[in-house]
């Protein structure tokens, strides 16, 4: 695996792809190639940590990848280190050319920079792709701008992603990412509701910083500490209405099929449809008999998306 690294840390000289990278869609794997292409430093991907928002105007920013799983994701791409600049106030004054001088320069040794068009930096957000470009031409850099890439549906962006995943809309997500979205959680003891209904869960901690799609059931895949294939599954996100109507949002998954001990395991999980959003049923047992429902028809989307190689 990759190093996730400080700037203090990391390999010198550098190639390096400078921005958020969250999501890691086709507009930043072009920004990434564009970097790299050449043998004039380490290839890098340089971002910042926390988001610069939750730091400037105390904004929760949730991310579609985290650290960690970004830097499984870079790996195939041709990337050597993942260097996370801490965002803090007093990054957030240095001018555009100090941010050059002091980071890109000094700390990281840039030799080679990617951006993409509507990237900015500096005190105020006052430096822009093209004053990057001049700036780096005066220090001896290759800055190389890259164009948004834009589909029939407009720009290629982080927020699209964001907004299919809020609606359920998986499909759409996946598109935009080039592969399914996924999150992980390690299985912690619950209250065993589940198990008294007939339908025992695992309830997952889920890093309180990812992203995840809208509350509801899913048809999901499960791996289980890598060491599995995809387990096919049935996923409440959300609160539970009926059993306890004050709990706040949790992730449940509940493995068809199968009965294995998951207390303290690390699941990864793919959602791959949203069979439907949450309700309050009258009861217990008009909850049990809408989960087997909902197992039965998770059973039958993953069969098919197994056989049809989606999902």
């Amino acid at each position: 695996m990759i190093p996730l690294c400080s700037p203090q840390d990391a390999k010198r000289p550098t190639a390096l792809a400078l921005g958020s990278f969250d999501g890691l869609h086709a507009g930043h794997r072009q920004v990434i190639e564009r970097a790299i292409d050449g043998d004039c430093g380490v290839p890098t991907v340089v971002s910042f940590w926390p988001h610069p928002r939750e730091v400037l105007f105390g904004e929760a920013r949730l991310r579609l990848d985290l650290p960690s799983e970004k830097v499984e994701l870079l790996e195939p791409l041709g990337i050597e280190q993942l260097v996370l600049v801490p965002f803090n106030k007093e990054l957030a004054k240095l001018s555009a050319e100090a941010f050059i001088d002091q980071i890109l320069c000094e700390a990281l040794a840039a030799q080679r920079i990617a951006v993409g068009a509507n990237f900015r930096f500096g005190h105020n957000r006052e430096g822009d792709a093209d004053k990057l470009q001049t700036l780096g031409a005066a220090r001896g850099i290759a800055v190389d701008v890259v164009e948004i890439i834009e589909d029939e549906a407009g720009r290629m962006s982080s927020s699209r992603i964001r907004s299919a995943l809020e609606t359920g809309d998986l499909d759409t997500a996946k598109a935009l990412l080039g592969r399914p979205f996924r999150f992980q959680g390690r299985v912690v003891r619950g209250r065993g509701l589940g198990r008294e209904l007939g339908w025992p869960t695992a309830n997952l901690q889920v890093d309180g910083r990812k992203f995840l799609p809208a509350l509801g059931v899913y048809a999901a895949w499960v791996e289980l500490d890598r060491t599995e294939g995809r387990l096919p599954a049935v996923m409440n996100l959300g609160p539970q209405p009926t059993v306890d109507p004050t709990s706040p949002s949790a992730v449940e998954v509940h493995l068809l099929d199968r009965s294995l001990e998951l207390e303290n395991r690390l699941l990864t999980v793919e959602p791959v449809l949203r069979l439907r959003g949450q309700k309050k049923f009258d009861g217990l047992d008009s909850l049990s008999q809408q989960i087997g429902r909902d197992a039965d028809q998770a059973r039958q989307c993953l069969q098919a998306s197994a056989q049809t190689g989606v999902g």
